[in-house]
């Protein structure tokens, strides 16, 4: 009886250490489940574009923005950014009269080509962009278009320079899917001395350009006077021959009636007697009548207070 107990007791127990087992592993592949499927899923961020691999093999290189499957331990998501990217590098170059620009400057603008971006990760590689496109063929570039132009023309001509730069730089990057957006010198300088003989130079320049334009102004007054002496010659010209004309019209009318020179002196007469009056021999004096009668009075008499008649001579 005894023996009979002990055998239901050890059965138990055994159910129940099988039963503790299967729930534990049901948790652990629950666990694992839940693993697998989060790891399903890759988040691709805005601005990255997600390159799927199978194996270390590219599968897909275009896995826009947002939730991307894949499969666990098999594929694998990798982002890389794909917004405009800049590139700066300092180095130094020789002008086409060997003059040496110290502290270049330069900075490229650039992104990558979407739809050659699985090219560049298996020939170059995303990481190796820079050292094998970028570094070697910027500063070459630059250098060899800055070694075309004299020193003198670098700082005048600097922008035209740098477009040359920048059209170089996009045919030779964008067969290899990098896309050149910009690009600038953003400083370049000289040897001192030389820096100074510009400065001299164009202070010169300067200064011969304020002497063209004080020379064009004198230029224009002269001109201007002689506009305004012309203009005054022909009005006087004008004045002239309308002068000439009058006095032809007056000839002619003289000539035609000789009663008209006395039309013209009554025309022209201001209403005042003239003062002598004949020839040279008899004048007629015209005396003022005020003073005509003050002397007759004074010298021929008058009449006095007891109302005689007096005399000068009385």
């Amino acid at each position: 009886m005894a023996a009979t107990k002990f055998t239901t007791e050890t059965n138990n127990g055994n159910n129940n250490k099988k039963s503790i087992g299967f729930w534990a592993l049901i948790a652990v592949i629950t666990v694992l489940v839940v693993i697998v499927f989060f790891n399903c899923f890759t988040v691709v961020n805005e601005g990255y574009i997600g390159v799927k691999y199978q194996f270390g093999k590219i599968v897909s290189s275009d896995l826009s923005a947002g939730l991307n499957f894949h499969i666990p331990f098999i594929e694998e998501i990798q982002e890389v950014d794909t917004r405009e990217q800049i590139y700066s590098v300092q180095t130094n170059a020789y002008t086409s009269d060997t003059q040496t620009v110290d502290q270049l400057s330069l900075k490229m603008n650039y992104y990558y080509d979407g739809t050659k971006l699985s090219e560049i990760i298996r020939t170059i590689g995303i990481s190796n962009v820079e050292t094998k496109l970028l570094v070697p063929n910027v500063a070459k570039i630059a250098k060899n278009e800055i070694g075309k132009v004299r020193a003198e023309d670098l700082v005048q001509t600097r922008s035209e320079v740098q477009n040359a730069i920048y059209e170089s730089l996009k045919e030779t990057l964008e067969p290899s899917g990098i896309i050149v957006t910009a690009f600038a010198i953003e400083n370049l300088s000289f040897d001192a001395a030389f820096e100074q003989s510009i400065q001299a130079k164009v202070i010169a320049a300067q200064d011969a350009l304020k002497m063209q334009n004080k020379t064009a102004e004198k230029e224009e007054e002269a001109k201007q006077q002689v506009i305004a002496a012309q203009a005054e010659a022909d009005s006087q010209k004008i004045k002239a021959d309308a002068e000439a004309y009058a006095i032809q019209a007056v000839q002619e009318q003289l000539s035609k009636s000789p009663n008209y020179i006395d039309y013209l002196k009554i025309n022209n007469w201001n209403g005042v007697l003239p003062q002598a009056i004949g020839t040279e021999v008899n004048p007629f004096i015209a005396l003022d009548s005020s003073s005509v009668s003050s002397r007759i009075t004074g010298n021929y008499g008058g009449t006095n207070a007891a109302g005689t008649t007096t005399t000068a001579a009385e």
